[in-house]
Formats: structure tokens, C-alpha cells, sequence
């Protein structure tokens, strides 16, 4: 069993992880934290690096809010917002057609909790690589474990491994980036990204 922060349209580091994993445990015990994956995504957008970020209802004390907890500020028209970044971004990418019909779903519902969201992009991904949907989420936190790799959710943290470079759609303006949103994979690739994604097991575990 992996552990796993449940994420906005997640990095690829993590779905590496999530498809080379026997089972899926999701925490939702843990304190919610800023500048996370937790409410943000980057994709490769006609400008380079773009940041997708999804407005939160912060309260007034000062009290530590529980992931599961964490709403959603929908009086900002955020969903409006990046659906059109992605299509910007992807509609004209080899398999955007394909898999765009299952994604508009996601961006016409108004979720009132974060984790609910990041579960219904976990859903629209496991089934875009016809992978197992299972999880499982956590009752309590958990504290020290095997196969944790929650730490994937932290957008701070500079990963050292190199992956063998797939055709971006803007790649050659400014070259390869890494690491962003598995949607930027699931577009270029199409039904080849499950085997990207499992052919890059070595290349993530071995650096940690």
C-alpha cells in the first residue's frame, strides 16, 4: 500500500507512483498547506510553465484546517479559468479530442470540498490510463509509514531524477520541463503514457 496526498490533476511523479502501486491510500487527516499540489497544477502553456490555481475559503482564526475539510472559493469563476487555459494549451495536442468530452464534466460542477474535486480528477486520470480507481482513504494520520510518498504534493521540492523527454507542445520554444501535470502527458501520449509512466518506476524510486 502507498501513501498518497490526493492532488489537483496531479504531477506525473505521482501517478509514476500511483500506477506501479498495489493499493492507494489517500490521507485526508493531514492540515491543509499553501503552495501545494493540493490546489495547484502546471501545464505547458503557450508562454511556458503556467500555473493553475484553485482560489480557497480561508477562515479568520487561526485554527489549522484539515484537508478534508478545505473549501472551495467558487465566487471566483477559477473553473472557467482553466478549462480555457488547458484548451489553449492542448487543443491542438495529438489526443486532446479524445479525452476532452470526460474532462468538461469536471469543470461545470461546483465542489464544495477540495478533496472531493482532487478525487473526481484521480477518477477522470485512472480511467484515461484504464488503470485501477481503487483508494482507500485514511481514518486517522498517519505518522510513519512504508511507501509514503506524500511528500510528491509539495510543488517546492526540486526532484533530481531525469526522465527520457516525450514531445511537449511548445517544446521547441522552451525546451522540456519536467514534472507537470499528468493531463500534459495524457494529451501528447495518449494510451502510450501508462507506459511512460511505468517505465519510469527506477527513475523516481532510486533518487529517494
Amino acid at each position: 500500500m502507498s501513501f498518497f496526498i490526493p492532488t489537483y490533476f496531479s504531477p506525473i511523479s505521482q501517478y509514476i507512483t500511483i500506477v506501479n502501486s498495489d493499493e492507494v491510500l489517500f490521507e485526508t487527516e493531514d492540515n491543509f498547506q499553501k503552495q501545494t499540489y493540493r490546489n495547484r497544477c502546471y501545464i505547458y502553456g503557450p508562454n511556458g510553465k503556467q500555473l493553475l490555481n484553485i482560489p480557497i475559503k480561508h477562515s479568520s482564526n487561526s485554527t489549522k484546517k484539515k484537508t478534508k475539510d478545505t473549501l472551495v472559493d467558487n465566487s471566483v469563476a477559477w473553473q472557467k479559468q482553466h478549462l480555457k487555459s488547458i484548451q489553449i494549451a492542448y487543443r491542438n495536442s495529438p489526443f486532446f479530442e479524445f479525452y476532452q468530452d470526460d474532462l468538461l464534466p469536471i469543470f461545470l460542477k461546483e465542489h464544495k470540498y477540495l478533496l472531493d474535486l482532487n478525487i473526481e480528477t484521480y477518477l477522470y486520470i485512472t480511467d484515461a490510463l484504464q488503470i485501477s480507481s481503487v483508494y482507500k482513504k485514511t481514518e486517522e494520520y498517519i505518522h510513519n509509514t512504508k511507501n509514503d510518498f506524500r511528500f510528491l504534493a509539495n510543488s517546492k521540492l526540486e526532484h533530481p531524477y531525469k526522465f527520457k523527454p516525450y514531445t511537449q507542445m511548445f517544446d521547441d520554444k522552451f525546451g522540456f520541463i519536467k514534472n507537470l501535470s499528468v493531463l500534459d502527458l495524457l494529451f501528447m501520449e495518449g494510451p502510450n503514457a501508462i507506459s511512460f509512466l511505468e517505465n519510469n518506476k527506477h527513475k523516481l524510486t532510486n533518487c529517494f
